[in-house]
């Protein structure tokens, strides 16, 4: 698979957000711990239009919740963008990263259709390994 390398969009939110950080004097409130607290906050509040729906998709979730998720989902970047700026994390390569591992871990033509966690896999794997008599 071939890696991009523009971070551009990514780049240009940060500032976005730092500007808006900077222009209301909140740096010292956007400690690590807070802004990893705010995200989970605002990870949740991401819920609320999905509950008691059936699947929650577009249709079901009508115009005003997809309002409302649309802005949860934003609350969430800016807050992640943020606690990336202060940590010093390249979101970025962050993600390719883990997707890298995550190919490891879920290879797409052994998983294909399964929704198994990887260790799942493993023991299926480990189960029909044929070990020795000692």
């Amino acid at each position: 698979m071939t890696k991009s390398t523009d971070r551009s969009d990514l780049v240009a939110l940060r500032d976005l957000v730092r500007e808006f950080v900077r222009e209301r004097d909140w740096e010292k409130f956007h400690t690590p711990k807070n802004l990893a607290i705010a995200l989970s906050v605002e990870a949740s509040e991401l819920l609320e239009p999905f509950q008691w729906l059936v699947s929650g998709d577009r249709l079901e979730l009508g115009e005003a919740r997809m309002t409302a998720v649309r802005h949860e989902m934003a609350d969430v970047l800016v807050y992640l963008l943020s606690l990336a700026d202060k940590l010093n994390v390249d979101l970025f390569q962050a993600v390719q990263e883990k997707m890298d591992i995550n190919r490891a871990k879920y290879p797409a033509e052994k998983v294909r259709g399964d929704a198994r966690k990887y260790s799942e896999y493993k023991e299926e794997q480990d189960e029909t390994t044929v070990r020795r008599p000692l």
